[in-house]
């Protein structure tokens, strides 16, 4: 006979739970509470030990192989069937990278070229995992995207959060700022958590996302991890280590379309070139005379609170401005985007800029559309359809088409201006590399002569994108 197990025998059952981002554990016996000790912290407010909810994984883990039985009241899914209804056959490169985030226990960072079939790839972690899932992304445009490949492999409902949706289901589509402000209500919700362009993770807001969820299954997607701060590390502790890197060199022309760098330096007029000197003199000599240091890597922040500090503070602000809009968009670069046009007559052009005026003067100078942040959805999903479809050649655009945004038929990318991360010139190169028969993609950096473009450009091409292709200096 089965042993009858009483009210009060039940209520002293080793317990965890999902408090407000956190685990909290009860009843827990001396013997058992050593194994995880070293996992929790007390709280003196409640008198209770409690952990992060990513350390959910961890406190399982051991107290499953410790064989303590416990009542798991933190988790509130079960696991799910998910199987594909239109067959994939991946790629190697997707092969690979599936097989090592399989064999590293479902949970690490995948880095893939734009174009290498990262969405893909998550539909074959989301049918492997078999668990509720939340798809992370950066943009509303995003999360439509992944709505169509995930409907078209799955066929179970889809939740949306983000652009006035907000319905959650087994596979939950979510825009960063949509699934923080929902976190700790999503935290014990799902068992895999994909976060597309992972990069962003690391800010502290959007870190909440992964730390109060109690998913033990975890995916980071990107082109790029690395960062300009450094805290790639922060995305390594909050989904796992990278555990497959794919090389634009070695999938060129099996995935991604071959393609040519070409640097085109241009001088400015002699009326640019005077402004800009005198505009640049002004700038110097202010981060001279209050000793700005941009070696140390806050030269940026400390230039700020100088100008917020200094009664010609505000001077300076304007010249550092006139001197960058100078060199962003002179007159010989919207010649040299005029040469390039000609020289690539019908193919399919995206001209990117650091901003939006310099995006809008280039929509003016050559009769063609404009996608800034600023524009609206209903209005950026049909430039884009025009572009897809031939009848529309060119778009010049800010930063929205920098990462995301599938745009296979281009073949020509222009960086009329850009920052000097490296992530950013990487997902533009991105941008072109969509593999399509007898392609070949060009992507052209424009610089003004004499400028500091020229060390910006140097210090975005630290990247082996740019060891895999001859990049060509036309004179």
């Amino acid at each position: 006979m089965n042993k009858k197990i009483s009210i009060n025998e039940q209520m002293k059952k080793p317990t965890l739970k999902y408090i407000q981002g956190t685990i909290t554990i009860a009843n827990f016996e001396d013997h058992d509470f050593d194994l995880i000790r070293h996992l929790l912290t007390h709280d003196p407010r409640t008198l209770e030990y409690r952990c992060e909810a990513r350390k959910y994984r961890d406190v399982v883990t051991v107290l499953h192989q410790s064989k303590v039985i416990f009542d798991d009241q933190a988790r509130s899914y079960d696991k799910v069937n998910f199987p594909l209804q239109s067959p994939i056959q991946p790629r190697q490169h997707q092969s690979e990278a599936l097989d090592a985030w399989l064999s590293h226990d479902k949970f690490g960072v995948v880095e893939l070229p734009t174009g290498a079939g990262k969405t893909i790839l998550a539909m074959l972690a989301i049918a492997k995992t078999n668990r509720p899932t939340l798809i992370v992304v950066p943009t509303i445009d995003l999360m439509y995207q992944w709505q169509s490949v995930v409907k078209k492999y799955f066929s179970c409902s889809i939740g949306m959060l983000g652009g006035g949706s907000h319905t959650v289901e087994t596979i939950t589509i979510a825009t960063y700022d949509s699934a923080a402000m929902h976190a700790e209500r999503l935290g014990p919700k799902f068992g895999l958590i994909v976060f597309d362009e992972c990069h962003h993770l690391p800010g502290p807001i959007y870190a909440m996302i992964a730390i109060t969820s109690i998913a033990p299954f975890r995916l980071g997607l990107s082109a790029t991890v690395e960062r300009s701060d450094g805290k790639e590390d922060t995305i390594y502790d909050l989904i796992g280590p990278k555990v497959y890197e794919g090389v634009i060199a070695e999938l060129e022309e099996k995935t991604l379309a071959p393609y040519d760098i070409i640097q085109i330096q241009v001088e400015m007029t002699p009326e640019e070139w005077s402004s800009w000197t005198t505009a640049r003199g002004i700038y110097k000599d202010f981060i001279r005379r209050h000793r700005v240091n941009f070696s140390s890597g806050r030269g940026w922040q400390e230039f700020l609170i100088a100008v917020a500090r200094q009664k010609d503070g505000p001077a300076a602000m304007d010249a550092y401005r006139a001197q960058k809009k100078l060199a962003q968009s002179s007159t010989a670069k919207m010649k040299a985007i005029w040469d390039i046009v000609k020289n690539h007559y019908g193919e399919r052009i995206l001209l990117f800029t650091d901003d939006n005026e310099t995006a809008y003067k280039i929509g003016r100078e050559f009769f063609i559309p404009v996608l800034t942040h600023h524009t609206k959805p209903k209005e950026r999903a049909l430039i884009l359809d025009e572009f897809k479809s031939g009848r529309i050649k060119m778009i010049a655009t800010s930063k929205v088409l920098n990462e995301g945004v599938d745009v296979p038929e281009a073949s020509v990318g222009v960086v009329v201006s850009g920052s000097g991360t490296v992530r950013e010139h990487v997902q533009r190169l991105g941008r072109i590399l969509r593999h399509q028969p007898g392609k070949r993609a060009s992507l052209y950096e424009i610089i003004s002569r004499g400028t500091g473009e020229h060390s910006t450009s140097e210090r975005r091409r630290q990247h082996y994108a740019y060891q895999g292709s001859p990049t060509i200096f036309p004179s």
